[in-house]
């Protein structure tokens, strides 16, 4: 057979072989957009008859209005965690990714998808303009997909660490987790931008201790620390104060366990909550339900700041070691508590009540060690200061050896939780133990930390401070979207650097915080000015608040003033739990000298394994 004429024109052969390219190029754009690395999900009914069912004991509601759940569990012998998404009704396909600070850019995902005629599950990223795009190396495993009468069920895995750089390394501390639902079928997941869906963000502590729960003794008994049928305002953020007071001539107890009690229907919009024991030498609070921002609330309130209990959402309940209870009642206690609950309401809900609260299991059977809480980092104080413009900045508060040699037993204290806090340019937090000069021990450690989720976190371990460690707890913060600079104190546009950690067997030591001396501060003031061209500066002469807001803020300023608080002396507070220093010398002391920083651990990718989780047990 003769393919080609030899009458044919040169035209005729151009416009086959364009013909042919054409072809060719639709061969190649469909396989391009076949999902070659997905799954496709074809078993929509069934579980697999080969999986026993799989415990997931933490869960959290990740929309408003409750029609997404996300459960999870972890396997830390093999670095891995287990997740369970619910979805009330499924449409066209639902996304779900971690990032940095819950942005939609830049984020790891896992995506299940419709194109019309078939279902499909895959990993995936988002680039800087949040245009998706399905990952060559697929490290969510689909394990089970599934639809039940309450919703449709994925069941999934993927490794803490997947040495992908375009994935997120699961670690301790806040993980934001964001979701969204798709409205309609995709052709393509690069057809998918997630600037132009239904998304939404939630916060979760992902990586939790593995211990078993411990028993609560045969005669424990409850006390419920709930709101008074609040009608929760239509407003996106409402702080709601409680006072409630203890029986009468209430004896001393140990608190051994707690719990979060939501109103059903609630658990979407009750965010955090905290449990706070006022002043002993306040001896009388007034009651008091409404916004504890009211600016006409008692202000006997404000004396009400010592933490007893603190949920957020997704928190499970908190035990406290079998030889500790934190004291309840008795002398030299609060009849008053306070009770603060976060409403999160962004649909504007109107008319819902609610009675959320928390539960406290305490006993009267005394354990051998009363537990306390000590503040750790800065002491709030405007010295100490964020410039404007900032990126990443540094502030670090130390509890010395000197402190420590005063304040604490031959035996030391023993750390089982904390509390980290900071207001809202805080992204990281991390306390750690120092032992002659070398890093021994991170307590605790959030490098993804957002002031909208804090709560009590059990450590993973024990940590045993001695007298003459050191414990140094260090801050980072973005000022980005600020002009002036953020001084410290208690407002939340100020700052904070703290770590409330929770510890047996208390002491008297009850702060133990640092701020720069405040000559050195001076000094740099005058320089700077001088610098700067300025002769006139008023440096003494009005506030430290004014001399910050009168520098000429530029890399230079900012430069030296990390320099100085990196090297000048501190004002140490070593304070008594009467708010009086120990006997001593505290001022213009050495900042603390560092000789060997811990290596960060190395997952199973990276040819090493983390630390594995270890329950609570020490020898005391």
């Amino acid at each position: 057979m003769r393919i080609f004429s030899k009458n044919l024109r040169l035209q005729d052969v151009t416009i086959m072989y364009l013909t042919g390219l054409a072809a060719l190029m639709v061969i190649l754009v469909a396989s391009y957009q076949a999902p070659g690395n997905a799954v496709e999900v074809t078993d929509l009914q069934t579980p697999s008859s080969r999986l026993p069912p799989l415990p997931m004991p933490f869960r959290v509601p990740l929309d408003p209005r409750g029609e997404l759940q996300l459960a999870w569990n972890i396997s830390y012998a093999n670095q891995e965690v287990y997740m369970e998404l619910r979805v009330a009704e499924l449409k066209n396909g639902v996304v779900l990714g971690m990032s940095d600070r819950g942005e939609l850019t830049n984020a790891d995902l896992v995506v299940l998808w419709n194109t019309g005629t078939k279902s499909f599950f895959g990993d995936a990223w988002s680039d800087s303009q949040g245009h998706v795009s399905l990952d060559s190396q697929q490290d969510y495993e689909l394990i089970e997909a599934v639809q039940k009468p309450d919703g449709y069920y994925l069941l999934f895995k993927r490794p803490f660490s997947t040495c992908d750089p375009r994935d997120y390394l699961i670690e301790e501390g806040t993980v934001h987790i964001i979701y969204g639902f798709l409205d309609q079928p995709l052709a393509s997941l690069e057809q998918l931008n997630l600037s132009r869906i239904h998304t939404g963000l939630q916060r979760v502590l992902m990586l939790r201790p593995d211990a078993p729960s411990p028993t609560l003794p045969p005669d424990v008994r409850t006390l419920e620390v709930l709101a008074p049928r609040v009608i929760i305002p239509s407003q996106e953020t409402t702080y709601w104060c409680f006072i409630q007071k203890l029986p009468e001539n209430m004896p001393k107890n140990h608190i051994v366990m707690y719990e979060s009690v939501i109103t059903p229907g609630n658990e979407a919009i009750v965010h955090h909550m905290e449990v706070f024991e006022c002043s002993p030498d306040v001896r009388d609070v007034p009651d008091y339900s409404g916004s504890c921002d009211d600016k006409m609330k008692p202000g006997k309130l404000n004396f009400c700041r010592h933490v007893l209990a603190a949920w957020a959402m997704g928190a499970e309940a908190f035990y406290y070691p079998p030889d500790a209870g934190l004291p309840m009642g008795g002398p030299g206690s609060s009849r008053f508590l306070r009770l603060e609950v976060h409403y999160h309401n962004p649909l504007l809900i109107s008319g819902r009540s609610d009675s959320s609260g928390i539960r406290l299991h305490y006993t009267p059977s005394l354990r051998r060690y009363d537990a306390g809480i000590m503040e750790l980092g800065l002491v709030y104080t405007p010295v100490m200061a964020i410039p404007p413009k900032q990126h990443t900045f540094y502030l670090s508060g130390y509890c010395t050896s000197k402190c420590t040699q005063t304040a604490l037993p031959p035996g030391g204290i023993y750390i089982f939780a904390s509390q980290l806090h900071t207001h809202l340019a805080g992204r990281g937090v991390r306390t750690v133990l120092v032992r002659g000069g070398k890093e021994l021990e991170v307590v605790q450690e959030d490098q993804h930390f957002s002031t909208h989720y804090q709560t009590i976190r059990v450590l993973r371990k024990i940590v045993n401070v001695l007298p003459g460690d050191v414990l140094i707890t260090k801050c980072t913060y973005n000022t980005e979207d600020r002009s002036e600079p953020t001084v410290g104190g208690f407002g939340i546009m100020e700052e904070m650097c703290v770590n409330y950690i929770h510890y047996y067997p208390r002491t008297k030591l009850e702060l133990c915080k640092t701020h720069v001396d405040t000559g050195y501060l001076q000094k740099y003031f005058s320089f700077i000015n001088r610098f700067h061209g300025n002769d006139q500066c008023v440096c003494g002469d009005v506030s430290v608040t004014e001399q910050y807001s009168q520098i000429q803020w530029d890399a230079f300023a900012g430069g030296v003033l990390d320099s100085l608080y990196k090297t000048a002396p501190v004002s140490m507070h070593c304070n008594q739990s009467t708010a009086r220093l120990f006997p001593g010398d505290w001022d213009k002391q050495p900042v603390p000298v560092v000789t060997s920083i811990l290596e960060k651990p190395r997952y199973p990718c990276e040819g090493g394994a983390p630390p594995t989780s270890q329950p609570l047990t020490p020898t005391v």
